[in-house]
């Protein structure tokens, strides 16, 4: 791979926020951080969704944190649906019309939207490809 090519790849990575649920999917959060380290990942992202009770008004402090992001990716477990952060930042996400999918964090089990997501919403299977293709913004 040529620098210039590499250079080209870095610049074209979106900024991604990940929407997961705390107290029951850190451990695919984790995953998923592994692999946008993948030298052909098509994302970055700092760990912004919020994993402790915040002062103040939160929504707000999650609000600016989304405001540099190119996506948010949605992990789906098996209990999203009773997330209240989860939904709070999908619905963030709309207000400031910011892109957004849903992921499975799981192959094999029944993974739960976030009662924001639109009922349109599909919750994709988590591969490689797919996460690339979503990235891109193909849904």
């Amino acid at each position: 791979m040529t620098v210039a090519y590499k250079d080209l790849m870095m610049a074209v990575k979106k900024r991604a926020f990940v929407s997961f649920d705390y107290d029951n999917d850190s451990t695919a959060k984790m995953y998923l951080a592994g692999q946008a380290k993948n030298p052909d990942s098509p994302f970055d992202f700092k760990d912004n969704s919020i994993t402790a009770h915040l002062t103040g008004d939160w929504e707000q402090k999650v609000r600016r944190r989304m405001e540099n992001i190119d996506v948010v990716i949605a992990l789906c477990g098996t209990k999203t649906h009773t997330a209240k952060g989860v939904a709070a930042e999908i619905r963030i996400a709309k207000e400031l019309k910011k892109k957004y999918f849903l992921l499975a964090a799981y192959s094999g089990k029944s993974c739960t939207k976030p009662t924001t997501a639109a009922a349109s919403d599909k919750v994709y299977k988590w591969t490689w490809p797919n996460l690339k293709q979503l990235i891109a913004g193909h849904r």
